[in-house]
């Protein structure tokens, strides 16, 4: 397709889509694997951050435990706070040079980046998991300990599938938002697909329809994760309303469909 500097918008975006379309699916891998990645690496930090910080403390819990758990406690605080408090692009640029010149690590760009949005992932996650174990009736946990269990016991057993379905809307968005930040490790020579629309950019000089053609790709990625999170959603939800009839639990809707019958079945 031959273009020049009279030819139409649309002339132009249909040249750059079949000539830069490598570079838009190279970049749109490269935003998925690490927002995937990081995102399933720092729900699970976030997990068992979560744990250890409500792990209960009273009276008899012996001097040792309660010291050891206050500093763990501490440093996990300072953990969250400083990622939480701090632009990713600078967590970026301190972890990936800043290893490099203190320490001798030199790590490739893709894994510097699953490891940077994996730790920045896990702060958020893990006020979002505490949260969700808060939530959950205290009841439970009383239950559980009358019975014997550990704490470990209690949070596999019947604290965290609770508190998972509660936080999965959280979850999801915080897959989203990565999905949209990883446009920020392109300080780092990651080739995400900010970094890829920089280069074709670049190669024809028509910056408005490149990015146009970039917002559209990030939205059909947002988009579509969170229909499929949403899908998952509904399915950990079940049915709506649920109704006791006779000795079994069975979806109101049901009973309404039986009751209607037995009236039909009486007026004939």
């Amino acid at each position: 397709m031959a273009v020049d500097a009279n030819s139409s918008f649309i002339t132009w975006v249909l040249y750059i889509l079949q000539s830069s379309w490598p570079l838009f699916l190279r970049g749109a891998q490269v935003t998925l694997i690490i927002s995937l990645s990081g995102t399933i690496i720092g729900f699970l930090i976030g997990v068992l951050i979560g744990i250890i910080r409500t792990i209960p403390i009273d009276h008899n819990t012996n001097l040792f435990k309660r010291i050891v758990l206050k500093i763990i406690d501490y440093f996990l605080l300072c953990y969250i706070e400083v990622f939480r408090g701090t632009p990713m692009m600078v967590q970026a640029m301190v972890i990936f040079y800043g290893s490099a010149m203190i320490y001798g690590i030199r790590m490739s760009p893709i894994f510097a980046g699953v490891f940077i949005v994996s730790i920045n992932t896990g702060a958020y996650m893990a006020e979002i998991v505490r949260g969700g174990i808060i939530s959950i009736d205290k009841g439970q946990f009383e239950a559980s300990h009358a019975i014997g269990m550990t704490h470990a016991q209690t949070m596999i057993s019947i604290v965290l599938p609770q508190a998972i379905r509660n936080i999965l809307p959280a979850l999801s968005n915080e897959f989203v938002i990565n999905i949209k930040d990883t446009s920020v490790l392109n300080v780092i020579g990651v080739t995400e697909l900010y970094f890829q629309s920089n280069s074709a950019a670049g190669n024809n000089f028509r910056y408005f329809e490149v990015f146009l053609i970039t917002c559209i790709i990030y939205f059909i990625m947002t988009f579509t994760v969170t229909r499929i999170l949403r899908y998952f959603e509904a399915k950990l939800e079940g049915p709506s309303v649920y109704t006791i009839h006779g000795s079994q639990t069975v979806p109101e809707a049901e009973i309404k469909i039986s009751t209607g019958s037995k009236k039909n079945g009486k007026n004939h």
